[in-house]
């Protein structure tokens, strides 16, 4: 199904861009959006920025000073759960864009803006580098005048979504380059997790377990936890520190009532992962945008992600910036590895920067599209 209105509305707004509504539902899109908001607002755009309420997005949020209107609520893990928060967060979506009057919409398939904005004839662009998530693109793509996306995914796996090729744009880097080519990374979030830093840093990313497109490949609440936490223990001892980085307050809760050592900590509180990920030694992740980060940082990276590989991980995999073993026993084996072999850490660090340091930033790419198309 496509717009369509696309055309007509195209041609009435080319020259006469003035509101632009940017809508961001995870930690990810936030920090993304963030740094594309800031850029339009230099342009002297007004620009209205939604988020709904999430953990993760609103600790975000407040730590790095975001200024958004918070509308709706994340659905969590129950499919009822998750359309029933999506519809009542379109309601209420409806009368604020509705008074605002936007020229066109940008969000990271949303399902709530592109719908939204479908119905209210605004123009919908889409940044999405996740085909793997494939009922948000069922819902998005088809409704988007544009979509943004990394050039390493072919316009061909976008298409069968219902968006001609023609409207497909490619952008040559990954997604984290937007906030990572202006961090500061700062030593302040050792101090907040009680880490010294005189000791190796392994920091373990939980899995989306919540996700629609995971719900049948997941079936605990913190599977990476419960699989790998053991045995690295029982190799390390309490010779590293580890940092687990949970998801959702059900994953917080669930893993405090565990019994664990001193040295394992688990972020209770959003904290700024970004500045961990710069002074930690390996990351073992169960997700995306983590381990695309803590690669383009050139930091060793252990993919367990409980899925099929994506598009972007096949990508650094074959860079030799994200390793993917087959088993818990090669999760132990390559840590071990990467711990005690600083000739390997340093080939993976100069390998993730040079691959870092040839990206564009994404959000420059699509500012240059948006002010030339509208």
């Amino acid at each position: 199904m496509r717009n369509p209105n696309i055309k007509n509305s195209t041609r009435r707004l080319v020259g006469m861009l003035q509101r632009v509504w940017v809508d961001a539902l995870t930690p990810k899109q936030l920090l993304f959006f963030s740094k594309l908001v800031e850029k339009l607002e230099r342009k002297g755009l007004q620009v209205l920025f939604t988020t709904r309420a999430y953990r993760e997005v609103l600790g975000l949020r407040e730590i790095k000073g975001i200024e958004c209107i918070v509308v709706g609520k994340h659905g969590g893990r129950d499919l009822e759960s998750k359309l029933i928060a999506s519809i009542e967060r379109m309601r209420e979506l409806i009368s604020l864009v509705k008074e605002w009057k936007p020229d066109i919409t940008i969000s990271h398939s949303s399902p709530e803006a592109s719908r939204v904005s479908f119905g209210l004839r605004i123009p919908h662009l889409c940044a999405n580098d996740s085909p793997h998530s494939i009922y948000v693109a069922k819902l998005t793509i088809p409704l988007s005048q544009y979509l943004f996306t990394p050039w390493i995914i072919p316009k061909r796996i976008w298409t069968r979504f219902g968006i001609d090729s023609s409207r497909i744009i490619h952008y040559k880097g990954l997604d984290p380059v937007a906030w990572l080519k202006e961090f500061s990374f700062s030593p302040r979030v050792l101090k907040e997790l009680g880490i010294s830093g005189k000791r190796d840093i392994i920091v373990i990313r939980e899995t989306e377990s919540f996700a629609s497109y995971l719900l049948d490949a997941v079936k605990t609440l913190a599977p990476i936890t419960d699989s790998i936490l053991p045995p690295l223990l029982k190799q390390f001892q309490d010779n590293i520190d580890i940092v687990i980085l949970p998801r959702y307050d059900e994953q917080v809760l669930y893993l405090k009532e565990k019994k664990l050592p001193d040295n394992v900590i688990i972020a209770d509180k959003v904290i700024d992962a970004t500045s961990l990920l710069y002074y930690s030694t390996l990351l073992i992740g169960g997700g995306g945008t983590m381990n695309i980060e803590a690669a383009l940082l050139g930091k060793p990276v252990i993919s367990v992600y409980p899925g099929k590989t994506t598009m972007i991980e096949q990508y650094l995999i074959k860079k030799k910036v994200i390793f993917r073993p087959r088993s818990v026993k090669e999760v132990i084996a390559f840590s071990q590895k990467i711990l005690q072999e600083k000739k390997l850490r340093e080939g993976i660090r100069s390998r993730g920067l040079k691959l870092f340091r040839s990206m564009e930033n994404p959000v420059n790419a699509i500012l240059k599209e948006i002010m030339q198309r509208f």
